[in-house]
């Protein structure tokens, strides 16, 4: 374990070259390195909880993944903001001097692919999920003092995608997910299927919904099919909030796919860390 998370890349400075360059670091952060149960390797960067444990026992965590990308912009946003220092971020990212691991990724938020159309390798999703519920989130709870009733998921494109299968197929794993610019037309909208499964078992009253939201965030210069996905989405769960789900839509004006993880930080902070549970 790391005092400080190493921010990829160097900052060059004046005259010097990169052979005298130090690496950037950020304050009130920790770096670790896990692995799998497969072996694949992660680079997990958490920004520290200021203050005294809440009345609840805990700290509220955000876990968010494509943590080598969005983990700067959220760290600053919460730590700048007195009202939002009192959490816990945990980004889960990978050992790479890239913002975005494209093979890492297409594996660990994607459904299987048929062979033809499996390059790179996709289909990890559920691996990937053991991988945050199995090992990642004991090592989180071990370390720090935990809000049991407040655990948050955050991904972008692919990482939204994911979050939206995570609340279909695991609901009971984060009662917040706040999905960005998701990837809901992937393999054919193969999340319908899981769409209509949770939604029965919501109906027989298998799975209990009371304290869950799904929050979906998309630009405006989207492409319109992606819009109208999210917007279908959240129209159809409407129905759940007799259940005590609650979702929401929200269109960001002026941004597009790319731009939208680094216009929201502040927006999907306060989002999570209003939401309270008595």
């Amino acid at each position: 374990m790391r005092s400080a998370a190493t921010v990829l890349g160097a900052l060059l400075l004046g005259g010097l070259n990169a052979a005298q360059a130090e690496p950037v670091t950020l304050d009130g952060t920790e770096q670790w390195q896990m692995k799998s149960a497969e072996g694949r390797d992660y680079r997990i960067m958490v920004s520290l909880p200021e203050g005294d444990v809440p009345y609840t026992g805990g700290y509220p965590v955000i876990y968010v993944v494509d943590g080598n990308a969005l983990f700067p912009a959220l760290h600053a946003a919460k730590r700048t903001q007195d009202r939002l220092k009192g959490s816990i971020v945990v980004a889960i990212g990978y050992p790479s001097d890239t913002p975005y691991d494209f093979n890492r990724r297409a594996f660990d938020l994607s459904p299987p692919q048929p062979a033809e159309r499996n390059d790179p390798p996709q289909g990890g999703q559920d691996l990937f999920l053991d991988f945050i519920e199995k090992r990642l989130m004991p090592k989180v709870n071990e370390r720090f003092k935990v809000d049991q009733d407040q655990r948050s998921l955050v991904g972008w494109s692919f990482g939204g995608m994911f979050g939206v299968y995570t609340l279909f197929t695991r609901p009971a794993l984060f009662q917040h997910v706040i999905a960005i610019s998701p990837s809901l037309w992937w393999r054919d909208r193969y999340l319908l299927a899981h769409e209509r499964a949770f939604t029965q078992q919501a109906h027989a009253g298998k799975i209990d919904l009371t304290h869950s939201s799904l929050t979906m965030l998309i630009g405006d210069r989207e492409m319109p099919q992606e819009i109208q996905d999210a917007r279908s989405l959240q129209l159809r769960l409407e129905n759940l909030s007799q259940y005590g789900l609650r979702s929401d839509f929200q269109i960001e004006a002026g941004e597009d796919h790319m731009s939208m993880p680094f216009r929201v930080p502040t927006r999907v902070l306060d989002e999570l860390l209003s939401t309270r549970r008595f």
